[in-house]
């Protein structure tokens, strides 16, 4: 067992963090530094850490991701757990994004350019609040990414917030807050009921009532 020197208390553990250069990370630093943990995410030129996860937010992004793969038009996909490279020191990872099949490199693809994404979603947690009410929504509108939509937690549902691209101003103006359901029609039709939680209806046992 070892102890700190002179101190007479267990030493703590070894760590060892990635050391930024004169200027901090690149974008193309973020697929070479050892060891970091999933989700990392490059603003500014310096790493973000994801916390855990919450229940709200995994099943809130169930519930939007089986509802866009079900709705999108056939020559679009969405993707999760990919990045976006909006500059040479920013490389956020959206929590959502939907982009044309064409914009596909390859399987060892790791990033996406701002002109491929077609609509950008993120899920606020407690501890992503600036970055996902200020700084990246700030940041995908500089780099043209026409639609946005930030999704809050209220009671417990999903609230979501959507914005659309002011081409005058390169900003977002929001275009509807939507409880209970969301239906749109731009950048494509959908209605997805936000109620279910993530969770199918529930189907009633052999011989109960609808009502339960």
């Amino acid at each position: 067992m070892s102890t700190a020197a002179g101190s007479g208390r267990e030493a703590g553990p070894s760590w060892s963090w990635p050391t930024p250069p004169p200027g901090g990370w690149t974008a193309d630093d973020l697929d070479r530094i050892p060891g970091l943990p999933p989700h990392t995410e490059l603003i500014d030129g310096g790493l973000f850490f994801v916390s855990p996860q919450t229940y709200f937010h995994m099943a809130t992004l169930r519930l939007l991701e089986r509802a866009l793969e079900d709705q999108v038009p056939e020559d679009f996909e969405v993707v999760r757990e990919m990045t976006v490279t909006l500059a040479k020191r920013d490389r956020p990872e959206p929590d959502l994004m939907v982009v044309p099949y064409s914009a596909g490199t390859g399987p060892r693809q790791t990033s996406y350019e701002p002109s491929d994404i077609v609509l950008a979603v993120e899920v606020v947690s407690a501890e992503s609040e600036e970055r996902d009410r200020d700084i990246k929504p700030r940041k995908y509108a500089a780099a043209r990414i026409r639609h946005f939509w930030r999704v809050e937690e209220n009671n417990g549902l999903p609230v979501v917030y959507v914005y659309e691209l002011d081409p005058a101003t390169n900003t977002y103006a929001v275009t509807g807050i939507h409880h209970d359901q969301l239906k749109v029609t731009i950048p494509f039709s959908l209605v997805i009921d936000l109620t279910t939680g993530g969770r199918p209806p529930r189907q009633p046992e052999p011989g109960e009532s609808p009502a339960g």
